[in-house]
């Protein structure tokens, strides 16, 4: 699969105007569009960028086009200070930047506050979310969690060095996962758009932005997309309480937990999520 490097230049970019900024947006894109199943959209959370789905999508693109965008603040998408990064800034842009490449309707596969982003999208526009897959969501007043309100905080671009921030990122990455080894790709990638001064002010931004009020207003019922609930399910930062609950909201949801797997469930159980994946959308079940 692709290192991050590889990855990035694989993106291709849009332009959309979210809050009467016009902003560029990274996405990558594979795939042919089938007539008969929408493309599957990939969503990203905090602190990651599209990269985490490097051994997800290229192998669902085998059947069907994908696309997963950086979200705003994120990866290669647009960094500079002077926009808003919160889930319904990227709410907007998602449904922007689908605009631009001319796509009607999708499956929606989401981690993180990337969940919070397809939740909130999911519940203002039914009619375009055909499949939903929620893994370790931000969702009602799950989030956010003290490491990402620690990165908020006015003084953390400022004051944090490199060393500090390398520090904490890898708390979050590698101390992060459930088996600490082979993972050393991941890690470096998820750290990678963060070591320069802009990715630097950027996750500070990105992280205050995180509002928990974006996913309280939610009318959740309004959620009618066949929708998987695929968790880790020894995560403590997104338990499986709140995947329940979703469980028992939304219209039409399943829960599918997978054991030795914390917050970052794609890369933990990788083949697993991949396997279970492919035969929701392709069945509409959890195999």
């Amino acid at each position: 699969m692709p290192g991050h490097e590889e990855w990035s230049d694989r993106q291709g970019t849009a332009t959309v105007t979210v809050d009467g900024h016009e902003l560029e947006v990274a996405y990558y894109s594979d795939g042919e569009s089938n007539d008969d199943e929408p493309p599957v959209v990939f969503v990203h959370g905090i602190p990651t960028w599209s990269f985490l789905w490097r051994d997800i999508a290229p192998e669902i693109a085998e059947d069907r086009r994908v696309i997963a965008p950086d979200l705003l603040g994120y990866g290669n998408s647009a960094m500079a200070d002077g926009f808003d990064r919160s889930i319904r800034a990227q709410e907007a842009m998602l449904d922007a930047l689908l605009d631009r490449l001319g796509v009607e309707t999708v499956a929606l596969v989401a981690h993180d506050i990337g969940g919070g982003v397809a939740l909130r999208y999911a519940s203002h526009e039914p009619d375009v979310v055909d499949q939903l897959v929620l893994s370790n969501a931000v969702c009602y007043d799950s989030w956010p969690v003290e490491f990402v309100n620690d990165l908020g905080l006015p003084s953390a671009a400022e004051e944090t060095t490199d060393e500090e921030l390398d520090a904490k990122l890898d708390f979050a990455f590698a101390d992060g996962l459930y088996d600490d080894e082979g993972h050393e790709e991941f890690v470096a990638g998820m750290k990678a758009p963060w070591q320069t001064e802009a990715g630097k002010l950027s996750l500070s931004r990105n992280a205050v932005a995180t509002n928990t009020n974006h996913t309280t207003e939610l009318d959740y019922g309004a959620i009618t997309a066949e929708t998987l609930l695929l968790w880790g399910g020894d995560d403590v930062l997104q338990p499986v309480s709140y995947a329940e609950r979703l469980e028992d909201d939304l219209q039409d949801a399943e829960l599918s937990t997978l054991d030795r797997a914390y917050h970052w469930v794609v890369e933990d159980r990788t083949e697993a999520y991949r396997d279970r994946l492919e035969s929701f959308l392709s069945e509409g079940e959890a195999s």
